[in-house]
């Protein structure tokens, strides 16, 4: 048989997470797109407390903050073209009101804080090695927000910058949680405001840190080569969203599969296969729902929901039960 892509090898991880386990995502865009399915898939998982994150410093300021959940103070905001600004956080927490504002993000960090020091797997996406820093007073930031570049200056951090502080945050995470796994992939999405050379050294040097935390900590931290997936098996254009940049959802679809492959328990395959049944029946439209036969199509899919619940109680479907119920009146 013809080959028509250069295959990754990726080998079976030792470690692996399951329905039962408390999930954490942080980082890049990617880590949203691999958190939707987590949540799709019904895992017990928080995806980007903080917003997307994409350079290591922001995603380590904030593994700190969840472990030491300080509340955000009106201090902590900028007012900038109308919207009240967090710098440790994506723009979706920006708000017009500076309350609304406050509120989203301690609401964000209290539930996130409660939930990590019992983490099971924390997996951390980084996008770039450039960071951004406030002038005035040195601050990186996670996102500029839009006010002037003349408020930042701009550097790409070295491989030893990003190894010394998650040594250094990696020591701290095991004092809250010594039995929680990091699993560190690098965004395949392409940063080409960077440059074509640009995006390689910032991606190259992201790879090298994470390769040296791997070897320095081999029972704590592992590596999922989401990035080589994208430029080796993936690297035809059709697998790109229209910007060119982006993995299309099939491309996305597929290295969640090979993460799946790779990280989930042999137990909650089968579990996931059967949510993935109960997924495609709650999608299901019919056009003409009050027949007896659609009735009996949201019963049975009522008694698949309950079977599945019962073998594993963390498993909720609570709004498309209420849904199905509301429909069989």
């Amino acid at each position: 048989m013809i080959n028509y892509a250069t295959k990754v090898e990726i080998p079976e991880s030792k470690v692996k997470f399951g329905y039962k386990d408390e999930l954490m995502l942080l980082g890049s865009c990617f880590a949203d797109e691999i958190g939707k399915k987590m949540v799709e898939y019904r895992f017990r998982a928080c995806v980007n407390p903080f917003g997307e994150l994409y350079n290591p410093l922001s995603v380590a300021a904030a593994c700190r903050r969840l472990m030491s959940p300080v509340p955000f103070a009106i201090e902590d905001l900028v007012f900038y073209n109308g919207l009240y600004h967090s710098f440790m956080h994506h723009g979706r927490f920006s708000n017009v009101s500076q309350e609304a504002c406050l509120s989203m993000i301690n609401d964000s960090l209290a539930d996130s804080a409660k939930r990590f020091p019992n983490l099971e797997f924390l997996m951390i996406t980084f996008g770039t090695a450039y960071i951004y820093r406030l002038k005035k007073n040195g601050q990186v930031v996670a996102n500029c927000h839009k006010l002037p570049a003349s408020d930042f200056s701009r550097n790409i951090l070295t491989v030893n910058e990003i190894v010394e502080v998650y040594e250094d945050l990696l020591n701290e995470i095991r004092r809250v949680n010594r039995s929680m796994k990091i699993v560190f992939t690098v965004s395949p999405i392409r940063h080409l405001s960077d440059g074509a050379h640009g995006n390689l050294v910032s991606k190259s040097t992201l790879i090298l840190a994470v390769q040296a935390l791997v070897e320095k900590y081999p029972s704590q931290v592992f590596y999922f080569p989401a990035y080589e997936l994208m430029m080796d098996e993936l690297r035809d254009y059709r697998f790109y969203a229209a910007d060119m940049l982006h993995p299309s959802p099939v491309a996305v679809e597929y290295i969640w599969d090979r993460f799946c492959e790779t990280y989930l328990s042999a137990s909650d395959k089968s579990i996931l296969k059967e949510v993935l049944d109960i997924n495609k029946a709650l999608n299901h439209n019919s056009l003409n729902g009050n027949t007896d036969v659609y009735k009996q199509f949201l019963m049975q899919t009522m008694l698949k929901i309950k079977r599945l619940r019962e073998k594993n109680p963390y498993i909720c479907f609570p709004e498309e039960e209420k849904r199905i119920t509301n429909s069989m009146l």
